[in-house]
């Protein structure tokens, strides 16, 4: 039995919805973590267009853009955590319309 390999295209409509389900959850949502959590999934959407680009040309080079991403997003991911329990520990919210930091 011959292995089978996925076209590309499976893998930039799968990265287009993981994008676009992303894209909703920041625009809707007004939970903080579920906004940080969107982003991430974002992030993780175009790593996943870059991996697949890159295999798909041969080069290396994409998987290189995909390890640099990783570590902003994990260093997004612990700013961002530290300002919801900033906000949190101020506001006793993480309710994005609740907090208004520039109201004294």
């Amino acid at each position: 039995m011959l292995p089978t390999t996925i076209p590309l295209d499976w893998y930039l409509i799968l990265s287009a919805v993981l994008f676009v389900t992303g894209v909703v959850g920041v625009l809707t949502r007004r939970n903080a973590i579920i906004i940080f959590m969107s982003i991430e999934l974002m992030l993780n959407a175009v790593n996943l267009s870059l991996v697949a680009f890159s295999a798909y040309s041969g080069d290396i080079g994409g998987q290189m853009f995909v390890f640099f991403i990783m570590s902003v997003a994990a260093a997004e991911a612990a700013v961002g955590l530290a300002i919801v329990l900033s906000l949190f520990r101020n506001k006793q919210t993480i309710y994005v319309d609740d907090v208004n930091v520039m109201k004294w």
